[in-house]
């Protein structure tokens, strides 16, 4: 089993950062895939709990990532539900508020489906959601 940690401070409400990066399509500058919004959120919600984004890395088939518990300004809880090179996958975003500002910790973890696969996505998402999210707290976009 791999697992991804990274947390970051952001100088923004946990409002404004939660909002966000709830919203499927602000994800793809983080992970670097195209993504297509499938459904929005069954809990009458466009980005609450089951709602669904389709991601597609390069070359490789999509899969589909589905929010399966979301509780607004603290927790987002995602899986892969279709599709990928990964196994046992699950994302987990906790905010909290932090003086004037926010603090992410985005958990993630998973396992591959072939022997290789979990080292070298570990070490590709350790790189680029850190790289986003230092980005995103230095840009002010969230």
């Amino acid at each position: 089993m791999q697992t991804v940690h990274v947390t970051q401070d952001f100088p923004r409400p946990v409002e404004q950062v939660f909002a966000y990066l709830a919203e499927h399509e602000n994800l793809a500058p983080v992970f670097g895939t195209k993504i297509r919004r499938i459904n929005d959120g069954t809990d009458g919600s466009r980005n609450g709990t089951g709602s669904a984004r389709e991601m597609r890395v390069g070359p490789l088939p999509p899969f589909v990532e589905t929010n399966v518990e979301v509780v607004p300004n603290e927790l987002i809880r995602y899986r892969i539900t279709k599709g990928g090179i990964l196994k046992d996958h699950e994302g987990v975003l906790r905010f909290t508020s932090r003086g004037d500002g926010s603090h992410l910790d985005w958990t993630i973890t998973f396992d591959g489906k072939a022997p290789g696969i979990g080292p070298f996505v570990k070490s590709k998402l350790t790189r680029d959601v850190s790289r986003a999210m230092h980005k995103l707290a230095a840009t002010g976009s969230a």
